[in-house]
């Protein structure tokens, strides 16, 4: 009777547990609704995303993520969460997440079989550079920013859009 008991409670809390997880809010989506400096200012979707570039003439940076990936947590909690990334990225650019385990819309041209995979994309939606695959520290994020800006002004597509 005792083990039956036990067995019971176990079986209860893994189904609790298991519920709760299923119904998570995305932390990447939730940022978005706060729009504060402590966040990244996530577009609500890919379309919206190129629609605020063209108007804002910024480059767009591109997530394609999946929750349960432990490199895009990773990415979220570290890089995502530094206070220099977040001023860089909602001053400089349009920033935008896909979840393929959401059946976000992602170009198919932008697909890769891994995640994360960051992209920066010209306002027309096409890649500047190949992704960056996997996790990246803020340092070397920066980095990158940087180089993106200085092609992005460089390519003449910095123009004022009229």
């Amino acid at each position: 009777m005792d083990k039956i008991l036990v067995y019971m409670v176990l079986m209860c809390a893994t189904l609790l547990i298991a519920s709760d997880a299923e119904h998570k809010t995305p932390t990447f989506k939730l940022m978005d609704a706060t729009k504060s400096s402590k966040s990244i200012h996530w577009a609500q979707d890919f379309s919206d995303a190129l629609k605020k570039a063209k108007q804002t003439n910024k480059p767009v940076f591109f997530v394609s993520s999946r929750h349960t990936c432990k490199y895009c947590v990773i990415l979220e909690e570290t890089t995502f969460a530094d206070k220099r990334v977040i001023a860089e990225l909602n001053k400089n650019f349009v920033s935008v997440v896909s979840y393929s385990d959401e059946q976000d819309y992602m170009p198919k041209e932008l697909w890769r079989p891994g995640t994360p995979a960051l992209w920066f994309l010209k306002p027309s939606g096409e890649p500047m550079f190949q992704p960056i695959m996997g996790a990246i520290d803020a340092e070397q994020f920066l980095d990158a920013l940087n180089i993106v800006e200085k092609e992005f002004a460089k390519s003449g597509k910095a123009k004022a859009v009229k």
